[in-house]
This record gives C-alpha cells, sequence and structure tokens, in this order.
C-alpha cells in the first residue's frame, strides 16, 4: 500500500510514503521492512509490488465518471454568460467547459477530452489565435456564425461539423442580429498531461474580407467534392484540409444505410443503427490527428448491443430522444443534451425518437473520441456484448 501527498512527510521530507501491510503476495512485515521502506522513501522509490493493482489492473479503470449534462441548463447559462462576461482579449473565448465530477474540478470532460458549449452574441468578435489543440465545432441548433481560419471564412449552421487541425490561425464573428451557441471540442486536456502544449495570440481584429459571408468557404471549394482531390493542392498539413462537412451530406449517408437495411442489403453498424465517420478528403484517415468523430442514427425503437472500448468518448443528441445506458447510469436523453463514456465503460443505446422530436424520426447522436491516440499506440480495444470481438 502507498500513500503519495502533494505536501512531503514531516520526518522523511519526501512525497513517498510507504506502509507495509499483511497480505497474500506482500512481504511479512518486520523491523527490517519498515527499515527498508524508510530507505525507500528518502531515495523516492517505489516498489512495484505494492502498487502493481492499481498500475496494471485486469482492465482499463478510467478516472472519469459517465455524467450528463442538459443542454436547456447549458444553455441558459450560457446566455447569461454573454450578457456578463466579455469576449475580448483576455478571456478570448466565451466558452464554458464540461468539468466530469471524477476529475477534481478540472474543466475535463474526460482525461483526454475537452467539450465546451461556446457563446457569441449578436455582432460580436472571438479575437485570433493559435494553438497545437486539435479542435472541432459543432452546431447543435442556430446559424449566423462564421469561423475564419487561415483567413477563410467558414459558416457555421446547424449540423455542421468543422474540424481545426492544431496551429491554424482562427477567429469567429457573428453576422446576425441573434445569439448562436455551439459546442467545442479540444484535446486539451491530452496534451496537457503531455506537457506538449503551445499558444499565440493573433490579431485583435480581422479584415473587412474576412467578415464576409460566403455560402462556401473556399476549403470547401477545393477540397469537398466527393471522391475528388484537387491535384494542385499538394499533401496539406496534419488535419482535414476541408474546414466544414455539411449536415445535408451526413443526413443523407444517414438515411440511404437505413433505407438499403431496408432493402435487404447491408450497410448498417446494426439493425436500425447507421454511423458515419468524419474523414480527412487527402488521406482517408480520421480529421484530427487525436480526435475521431462520427455520427450515430438509430430508428425508432431500435436498440444497440452494449459496446466497451479502451479510450473515452463524449456524445451530444443532435436530435430525437431514447434511453442511454453508461456503465451502471441510465438516462432519458433528448435535443442537445451531453454525455460522457468513460474508457471501458458498456454503453447501449435505445431510440424513442418520433416524427413529433426528430427531423429525421430516429435518434441521431454526434459522438467524437480519442481513439487515433489509442489506435496509434496499439492499444485500441473494442469489446461488443454476445460476440467474441
Amino acid at each position: 500500500m502507498i500513500e503519495s501527498t502533494t505536501a512531503p512527510d514531516t520526518a522523511t521530507g519526501s512525497p513517498v510514503r510507504l506502509q507495509a501491510v499483511a497480505a497474500d503476495g506482500q512481504p511479512e512485515v518486520t523491523p527490517a521492512l519498515h527499515e527498508l521502506y524508510r530507505g525507500f522513501e528518502q531515495e523516492l522509490l517505489v516498489p512495484l509490488w505494492t502498487e502493481i493493482g492499481d498500475l496494471m489492473p485486469a482492465h482499463p479503470r478510467s478516472q472519469a465518471a459517465p455524467h450528463l449534462w442538459r443542454w436547456q441548463k447549458l444553455r441558459e447559462l450560457a446566455a447569461r454568460a454573454g450578457e456578463l462576461v466579455p469576449v475580448g482579449r483576455g478571456g478570448e473565448r466565451r466558452a464554458i467547459a464540461l468539468a466530469n465530477p471524477a476529475l477534481g474540478g478540472r474543466p475535463f470532460a474526460t482525461p483526454t477530452l475537452w467539450a465546451a458549449i461556446q457563446y457569441l452574441m449578436p455582432g460580436e468578435d472571438a479575437p485570433e489565435h493559435r494553438h497545437t489543440q486539435h479542435a472541432f465545432r459543432f452546431v447543435v441548433e442556430g446559424e449566423g456564425v462564421w469561423t475564419v481560419v487561415g483567413r477563410d471564412p467558414v459558416a457555421m449552421r446547424r449540423g455542421d461539423f468543422l474540424p481545426q487541425a492544431g496551429w491554424n490561425w482562427h477567429a469567429h464573428h457573428n453576422a446576425t442580429s441573434e445569439p448562436m451557441a455551439w459546442i467545442d471540442g479540444l484535446d486539451i486536456p491530452f496534451q496537457y498531461t503531455s506537457e506538449a502544449q503551445f499558444f499565440e495570440f493573433g490579431r485583435d481584429e480581422i479584415s473587412a474580407a474576412e467578415r464576409t459571408t460566403p455560402d462556401r468557404s473556399r476549403a470547401e471549394r477545393l477540397w469537398g467534392h466527393p471522391g475528388l482531390r484537387p491535384v494542385a493542392a499538394g499533401r496539406p498539413g496534419p488535419g482535414s484540409p476541408l474546414l466544414a462537412y455539411r449536415w445535408e451530406h451526413t443526413d443523407r449517408a444517414l438515411d440511404d444505410q437505413l433505407a438499403l437495411e431496408a432493402e435487404g442489403f447491408g450497410g448498417t453498424v446494426e439493425p436500425g443503427h447507421a454511423a458515419v465517420r468524419f474523414t480527412d478528403p487527402a488521406t482517408a484517415g480520421d480529421v484530427l490527428p487525436t480526435i475521431r468523430a462520427e455520427v450515430h442514427r438509430i430508428a425508432r425503437g431500435a436498440e444497440t448491443a452494449p459496446v466497451r472500448e479502451t479510450g473515452s468518448s463524449v456524445y451530444q443528441v443532435f436530435d430525437g430522444s431514447g434511453t442511454v445506458t453508461v456503465g451502471e447510469r441510465t438516462w432519458t436523453v433528448s435535443r442537445g443534451d451531453l454525455f460522457t463514456v468513460p474508457s471501458w465503460q458498456p454503453l447501449s443505446v435505445r431510440s424513442e425518437a418520433g416524427a413529433t422530436d426528430s427531423d429525421s424520426g430516429a435518434l441521431d447522436l454526434f459522438r467524437f473520441g480519442d481513439a487515433p491516440i489509442f489506435e496509434a499506440l496499439h492499444l485500441q480495444r473494442t469489446h461488443v456484448e454476445g460476440t467474441t470481438r
């Protein structure tokens, strides 16, 4: 057994504290063992036999907990912040992060993922900056804000997914008379823990040309043609060069999968469960080096098989309603609600959506997770209940 604290032990001056315990697999508790442990403490050493159960468990034991945030409450609090909190340089963004209740008050949704609601009032600008953290925006309601990435204005509308790889200059501006809210996802906790992050301020104001509101950004005009790669573009940097994945394309792809299933052909993940993954048109890989993003559509009455995965995810209900079970927690969910799925916690979903609460008549879930990190390290593992995978 080991105790670690931030303050050093008054007797040894060491933050390492070891206590000999009588237990199977542990050495006999003797004065000599106590003396040995005091020597370990003085030299800042921790023997594996006191820690193996925590360091090498039989399966992942996430520090995070399953948790649900209600969109209605988030939206209400963000609107109040819009009245009270400036968005200019200093505060930088009116972004309100989800704090997982098991992570000690840190603004982290999971040990690797940040999720926040961002709110921009009419006519406001969020000033330009850049950071090494990979990011995206996903819009569950509204339109009227343009994100400007590398001086390219990109429209943000309901259902749109807008990735932005790290170290790209970006700003936002609200060109309408209405406020707008969306969610941000970043790998801030991962880069914070790995001590790899950089941040830099950009211009305080964007140019008149960047305040234009084109229907399609330059990135979409170059890269947004299915199955076609521009020959002259060369290889862009890490992350997708396509800055917006529009809802109409996502919606059609999900509809087509369910229609093919109804016709007796393949295409769905499981009965009544369609899913698409956003990919980099230059590589066909994930849109961001550290984040995977998907949309799942679950037909009314369908229920997904419980799935466990290494790594964590955050989900937002885009449309519809249903029941979600993560580990031992079960919630009813509706449009906008967000919830976390920690590593190796089983997830299952039942759709109760219909024509009255969903444009598609199904439960639509946006999901982002840290799978690219785990796959790069060969640590990705998935288990679907009732299978041998």
